[in-house]
């Protein structure tokens, strides 16, 4: 999770850019954004820290939230109305069709649209993009027919928002992809058209802590010096495999094995996930932290780690596995999936099955040859780590890319019918603003004229 008021914000603002009409920028768009922390909010605010950060300007459109603050980033943040939603789904639902950010964006000189989200997002882009001329990109992050069974029971209407869904995405002038599974379950939902891989990095410097400092703030927890120490940091999720973890910590306890098992993040799952270790008796050997947001705090708990454990199938590009790997953690990951790409078992990381035996085999095998540990952890740091900055400089060279390729007219064939709707509503948005804006200087005009006439009479 990213600290938004740590060291990477500081170092944003040392190369603040000033935006204005002559300057071309990028405009980032995602449903979530601090202080709504999770992957995909993480990615848009690295992406604009280091575009601004590497003389690219680069401003966020995002919904509005009752509890954002945006005054500390580096960049622009333009709100946009929107519903609470927090307390059902955990977000902020945007309105798409907003005349507010028309107002704005008109203002800026957007070359590029970069959507993180298929839903609201994406939509609000390519109405935008019918009033700026501007090329979109969209960055497929998640496994969205995951999210949309889970919060759409009935299959006819789980379908009939897959389709939507893959329209919104396919209407797009490029499609990104963080791994190649993220491209693959894309297709599987329907899509047929290219996309481009494009791995997102992380904000962990790479390097290892010493053990002094790591034991300094890891302090407080019973952590004894001669027991492995095992690690998950993310959402507290049943999806991201934790029962497996669980179940296979408990097969290690029924062989009399010790360890310590500590779990980093909060999630709508937490307390069911809590009684469940309760239920299993392990909570003497299993800790909770809560979400940490401080970076180096988080480096110290990868640090002082012996292997991390991630056994998600959720996850598209896995970057706590890239930021286990920045401080030489190796980790255990389910063979074939997307956060396991780039993997090679007992080289640069572990790999198992998709169960609790298969992980608990593996522990008990390898949790008392640290040397073991630390010589795959090296490995993955040197092969795995990617830092948001190389990430970000990628993307930025395909940016010029698209905009050529757009220019050109070379996206024409990604048009939808359902585009016309889109340049129907622009319009009214576009006649709309110049109502206001026409209102705004007459009721402006009058005001003068009242207050001329006073000193007359």
């Amino acid at each position: 999770m990213r600290d938004t008021g740590g060291c990477r914000q500081a170092r944003g603002k040392e190369h603040e850019m000033k935006q204005n009409k002559e300057q071309n920028t990028i405009c980032l768009l995602n449903d979530s954004f601090p202080p709504l922390i999770d992957g995909v909010s993480n990615a848009v605010v690295n992406y604009a820290l280091d575009l601004n950060a590497a003389g690219r300007s680069a401003f966020v459109v995002t919904p509005e939230n009752p509890d954002a603050d945006d005054s500390g980033f580096s960049f622009p943040v333009v709100r946009y109305p929107g519903v609470d939603l927090r307390k059902k789904v955990g977000y902020v639902a945007g309105n798409p069709f907003s005349p507010e950010v028309v107002t704005d964006l008109k203002r800026r000189n957007v070359e590029l649209f970069h959507s993180h989200c298929p839903i609201v997002s994406t939509t609000l882009a390519r109405s935008l993009r019918e009033v700026i001329d501007a090329p979109l990109v969209m960055t497929y992050h998640t496994k969205f027919d995951v999210d949309i069974s889970k919060a759409i029971k009935w299959k006819i209407l789980q379908e009939g928002a897959l389709n939507a869904l893959v329209d919104n995405i396919s209407a797009c002038d490029e499609i990104w992809v963080v791994s190649d599974g993220a491209g693959k379950n894309l297709q599987s939902i329907g899509y047929k058209g290219d996309y481009i891989v494009m791995p997102n990095g992380v904000d962990v410097p790479r390097r290892r802590l010493s053990d002094e400092r790591a034991r300094e703030l890891t302090a407080g927890w019973d952590l004894p010096e001669d027991l492995p120490v095992f690690l998950f940091v993310g959402r507290l999720m049943w999806y991201k495999g934790l029962k497996i973890i669980i179940d296979a910590l408990d097969a290690l306890r029924s062989q009399d094995l010790d360890f310590r098992m500590v779990f980093v993040g909060g999630g709508t799952d937490a307390e069911e996930v809590k009684q469940y270790v309760k239920d299993k008796g392990l909570e003497g050997r299993v800790f909770f932290t809560g979400p940490i947001h401080d970076r180096e705090a988080l480096c110290a708990w990868y640090c002082r780690s012996d292997l991390f454990l991630f056994p998600s199938t959720f996850d598209t590009n896995g970057l706590v596995v890239r930021e286990a790997a920045a401080c030489g953690l190796a980790s255990v990951l389910i063979k074939g999936s997307c956060a396991a790409e780039g993997v090679t078992g007992r080289r640069n990381g572990l790999l198992i099955d998709e169960n609790a035996a298969s992980l608990a085999v593996l522990l008990a095998r390898v949790m008392e040859d640290r040397d073991f540990l630390r010589r795959i952890g090296r490995c993955a740091s040197d092969e795995l780590y990617l830092s948001w900055q190389d990430s970000v400089a990628a993307a930025s060279r395909r940016y010029d890319i698209v905009i050529e390729n757009y220019k050109k007219g070379l996206y024409s064939h990604v048009r939808k019918p359902s585009d016309e709707i889109f340049r129907l509503s622009a319009d009214l948005l576009d006649f709309v603003n110049e109502v206001r804006e026409f209102r705004s200087s007459l009721k402006g005009a009058m005001n003068s004229i009242y207050e001329n006439m006073e000193l007359y009479m």
